[in-house]
């Protein structure tokens, strides 16, 4: 199993599940939502409306799948991190609940590898680097009792959410 962090487009990796840092509407927005949706046309978003047509959108912290249209990845796992209001109302745990949703649905679809974003650290604001040690460690743990799944890269869009994932990643050999 390979756990690691590469910097660059999530966009652009040929990989089973990239994930989408979603809203709750499911109908794409700013950052990583945006450009996923962009680069991977219509049946995206078609295929998210049908989703909200049956349970209405996405909460905080769970995750939904979809095919991934014209992107080089299988599937979008669309998961909705949680807005930082200080740390007051359980956001470490929605955060981590991001992680931990879309690692089932990676194992439920048979997949074996899986690209994340850094999660909520955008227009959201959660730390980055409390998100950073949250979904390294939430996956690490994760994956102590699922040896299906392969491959996990936290693709970081910015050196800072890089560095900090690194580091984190760093921890786990010592």
């Amino acid at each position: 199993m390979k756990l690691k962090v590469e910097k660059g487009d999530i966009t652009t990796f040929k990989i089973d599940a990239i994930v989408n840092a979603a809203n709750t509407s499911l109908l794409g927005g700013g950052g990583v939502d945006g450009a996923i949706h962009r680069a991977g046309g219509p049946e995206i978003l078609n295929s998210c409306k049908k989703i909200v047509a049956e349970q209405g959108g996405c909460k905080v912290g769970e995750a939904v799948i979809t095919s991934a249209g014209k992107l080089p990845s299988k599937y979008v796992i669309h998961t909705v991190g949680p807005v930082w209001n200080g740390g007051t109302n359980d956001e470490a745990q929605k955060l981590a609940n991001c992680y931990i949703n879309s690692l089932k649905l990676v194992i439920e679809n048979n997949c074996k590898s899986i690209a994340f974003p850094n999660i909520s650290t955008g227009i959201y604001h959660f730390p980055k680097e409390k998100a950073a040690e949250i979904a390294v460690e939430t996956v690490n743990d994760f994956l102590q009792d699922h040896k299906n799944i392969e491959e996990v890269i936290f693709v970081c869009f910015d050196d800072e959410n890089f560095d900090l994932t690194n580091n984190e990643l760093k921890k786990l050999d010592q």
